[in-house]
């Protein structure tokens, strides 16, 4: 068994969604390395920042993300596997690079309870918190501001 701690940088941008690891960010790979019966067992966990923009309200945002994996090098001429050890070595960085963008959030957010953009004025509602709309956001639908549900009876009250 060996385990090694070394520090990387990314290759190229992983990640394509909304949030992605830039090319260059720094990548804490901490990993332990077994030779088993079958091959080579590597298992770690690596600690990087991805950055991006909420996909409520659009903000940029940036996080650290710290993943784990681990993954069976089979020697070769062994069952068909997805890595192999390769003249008595394993390329981590596809096993790496897989499971960080995995983890990449698939709709990021700036804060779990972000309100996203007001639909008419295309404003954060975070900073218009304070201004409440007055009319609807469909003319169609304005007949039936006059009417409310009461807790008793259920049944559509006049406000007017």
């Amino acid at each position: 068994m060996r385990e090694h701690t070394f520090d990387a940088p990314a290759p190229q941008k992983w990640g394509e969604g909304l949030v992605s690891v830039a090319e260059g960010e720094p990548l804490a790979i901490d990993v332990r390395l077994e030779s088993v019966h079958e091959g080579i067992l590597a298992t770690g966990e690596v600690d990087t920042e991805y950055a991006g923009v909420c996909s409520r309200c659009l903000t940029d945002i940036a996080a650290g993300l710290k993943v784990e994996f681990q993954e069976l090098f089979a020697y070769p001429g062994e069952d068909e596997a997805d890595f192999e050890v390769q003249d008595d070595h394993v390329d981590l960085e596809t096993l790496v690079r897989e499971a960080v963008v995995l983890s990449l959030p698939f709709q990021p957010v700036c804060q779990p309870d972000c309100p996203g953009l007001d639909p008419v004025t295309g404003e954060r509602l975070t900073e218009n918190a304070g201004s409440q709309q007055s009319e609807p956001l469909d003319p169609r639908w304005a007949a039936l501001q006059d009417f409310t549900m009461t807790n008793d009876d259920k049944s559509p009250r006049s406000r007017g």
